[in-house]
């Protein structure tokens, strides 16, 4: 089957993989659709540090084609979008509602596939760039089967990730003022569930003016290409201010643009060893730096609320969707995200 790897030096677009069959709690999905997040991305560049080969991807939606011993909340021919959450479901983190917290869910990357001989990663327990892959069973959340799959697939990482680290994380109020630095795939989300949060001033900043009208749309009342005009806006600072592009002069602006209070949300990935620094007394009057891991989110309930917003709405998907292309064309959806082209390219199957 075909599949997008990784082996240290190079990404290829193969098609002698083969996946295991699910075990006990697992669930073999055929991948119809899978967004190209910059994550993956990171690990091609040594951002995020991950072992190789691995087989990429971690954004997708598909249809289950078998389940193993003791699964029974999804069945063959269930639509699913896929968490990148293997969580283990029985520790205290999980039993206190915080699964992303898991430690059985922290880098332990399975082995399922294999080309030959070798044995290759799964990258972010999904590896959602292969015809078929093995899930846990945790992993696979039911979805109406009249929502298109390749927008679907967004709401495994995208959509959980910004939107979640409004809702769960930041926990947005009604009224609040909200700056969202960076308008990529996980920014735009962070915009819409401000929106949905009811927050009464969002603030876009993005370097590029292009992305205007796509980030009013998911929900800026105000745009900017630096953040040295939002205390023009927000005289006083802002309430949040979600640093999504990963780099460190960023959160510096982050924190400084906050007002009494205020929080800053950490959800871009610089590099692993990267430093941020950061004046300490402008924290004294009750602000806060918080990092942010996947939305702070529990999937099996987030995926299908966003999955009902959508239907009825209030949550922006399609419109994540700015290109679609056969995995073939992996090469061309790389230089399109690496050139800020594009919210999300899609790869299809």
């Amino acid at each position: 089957m075909r599949g997008v790897v990784f082996d240290g030096t190079q990404v290829r677009v193969v098609d002698d993989l083969v996946v295991r069959d699910p075990g006990p709690g697992e669930v073999l999905v055929a991948i119809a659709a899978a967004g190209l997040c910059h994550s993956d991305l990171s690990v091609v560049d040594g951002t995020i540090p991950f072992p190789v080969p691995v087989v990429l991807g971690h954004e997708g939606a598909g249809v289950v084609e078998a389940v193993g011993a003791g699964v029974g909340h999804v069945a063959p021919g269930d639509h699913v979008a896929l968490s990148t959450l293997a969580n283990c479901g029985t520790c205290a983190e999980c039993d206190r509602g915080r699964p992303t917290m898991c430690r059985q869910a922290i880098g332990r990357p399975g082995k399922p596939f294999t080309r030959g001989s070798t044995l290759l990663h799964q990258f972010a327990a999904n590896s959602a760039f292969a015809e078929r892959t093995v899930v846990k069973a945790v992993q696979a959340v039911r979805i109406p089967k009249d929502i298109p799959l390749e927008s679907a697939a967004l709401i495994g990482c995208g959509v959980l990730t910004g939107v979640g680290a409004v809702l769960n994380r930041a926990r947005v109020d009604r009224g609040d003022s909200v700056v969202v630095i960076g308008t990529g795939g996980i920014g735009l989300n962070v915009l819409q569930g401000a929106r949905l949060a009811g927050a009464l001033r969002i603030v876009a900043v993005d370097a590029n003016p292009a992305k205007e009208k796509v980030a009013r749309q998911f929900g800026a009342t105000d745009f900017l290409t630096s953040t040295d005009g939002v205390k023009d806006i927000l005289p006083t600072g802002a309430d949040h201010a979600f640093e999504c592009v990963g780099r460190v002069e960023l959160i510096r602006q982050a924190i400084d643009l906050l007002d009494r209070h205020g929080q800053a949300i950490l959800l871009g990935v610089p590099p692993a060893t990267a430093e941020a620094s950061f004046l300490v007394s402008s924290l004294y009057l009750d602000k806060s730096v918080l990092g942010c891991r996947y939305g702070s989110s529990r999937p099996q309930r987030d995926i299908a609320l966003y999955a009902d917003l959508y239907r009825r709405g209030r949550l922006l998907l399609d419109e994540l969707v700015t290109a679609v292309h056969p995995v073939e064309d992996f090469a061309r959806a790389r230089a399109e995200a690496e050139a800020g082209r594009v919210a999300r390219a899609v790869l299809t199957f």
